[in-house]
């Protein structure tokens, strides 16, 4: 599956595969809107519509990945890397940004994406 994330004149793709339950359960949610708060400059966080099945977490990320953050079931964007390590319970990576990430990245503070 190829979601489409539009924005203001973002217009990125991003890849799910549904490789993972987690990334098939939020390829489920679409269409969605979601709106992204920057978080350190590393990455555009936002809540989802709901929880999703969890997978296996990680600590570490690159940019481009797009990752769930169950304790507030959040989308994550990693935009770029710093060498953060994300704290427990860690992050379930559902997809990765194909095509414009640098217009994700370089968005004012808050930004509307819609997935579909």
């Amino acid at each position: 599956m190829r979601p489409r994330i539009t924005g203001l004149v973002v217009h990125a793709t991003a890849v799910t595969a549904g490789v993972t339950a987690s990334a098939r359960d939020f390829a489920s949610l679409l269409p969605a809107t979601i709106t992204l708060h920057d978080l350190g400059g590393r990455e555009k966080a936002g809540p989802l519509p709901r929880e999703l099945t969890d997978g296996q977490d990680q600590s570490s990320y690159r940019a481009g990945q797009l990752g769930y953050w169950a304790p507030r079931s959040a989308l994550a964007n990693y935009c770029r890397e710093d060498g953060f390590t994300i704290p427990d319970p860690g992050i379930v990576m559902i997809g990765e940004i194909e095509t414009g990430l640098d217009a994700i990245t370089d968005a004012d503070a808050s930004l509307i994406i819609t997935a579909a």
